[in-house]
């Protein structure tokens, strides 16, 4: 009423890696809520078997409230958006567009320049906001009873995007915070194992007469 924007009564929307089952669980709490009571879509069919294998899940929370998420699947040469999902009572854009911007940085920054996703048709302008174009000539597609539409996105390479010659160091650290020091940073100040050149191999175990 007296001219404060909305956001400063809001408590702010921060997106995470998931990394623990506590966080899946997370996850798969949001997309029963959306896509198996919302959408009637079959538990076999939300929860297919993509979960664990080579994904990533990205959480969006306001506290430790889960509100969003989505999951990264990621492939040669372009990561696939999918399973992107806001709770009801959260949708008034904000939860959606962090979620959305912050998996395009992780995936640009992991050096992926294309993008692809599935989207439901009356959705392709909302993606559109994003820089995906819809791929109009591939057609409509069915799967779970709603009709998709294919949108791809094409970004520059960024100039610190991950490579094999990014440093060692970077590359083990943990999904998405490759700017700060991991748990494999804080050994190297303990140096090279006195016994790591002085182990002697194991004798051969000794034929029974």
């Amino acid at each position: 009423m007296d001219g404060t924007p909305l956001s400063q009564f809001e408590p702010p929307v921060t997106v995470r890696v998931a990394r623990t089952m506590d966080d899946l669980q997370r996850v798969a709490v949001v997309r029963a809520l959306v896509y198996m009571s919302e959408q009637a879509c079959p538990y076999e069919e939300e929860f297919d078997g993509n979960d664990f294998a080579g994904a990533t899940h990205l959480i969006a929370e306001a506290g430790t409230e889960p509100l969003g998420c989505l999951r990264l699947r990621w492939f040669a040469d372009f990561a696939k958006v999918e399973r992107v999902c806001v709770r009801p009572g959260h949708r008034s854009g904000r939860v959606a567009r962090t979620l959305m911007t912050d998996a395009i940085a992780l995936i640009r920054r992991k050096g992926y320049r294309r993008f692809v996703g599935h989207v439901q048709q009356h959705l392709i302008p909302y993606w559109k906001r994003y820089g995906f174009i819809h791929r109009a000539e591939r057609g409509v597609f069915v799967f779970s009873d709603r009709a998709y539409a294919e949108m791809e996105g094409r970004y520059e390479r960024l100039p610190n995007a991950l490579s094999v010659d990014s440093d060692p160091l970077v590359l083990d650290r943990p999904e998405g915070e490759w700017d700060r020091p991991g748990p494999l940073d804080k050994s190297v100040q303990r140096g090279v194992s006195p016994d790591q050149f002085n182990r002697r191999p194991a004798p051969a175990p000794q034929k029974a007469d």
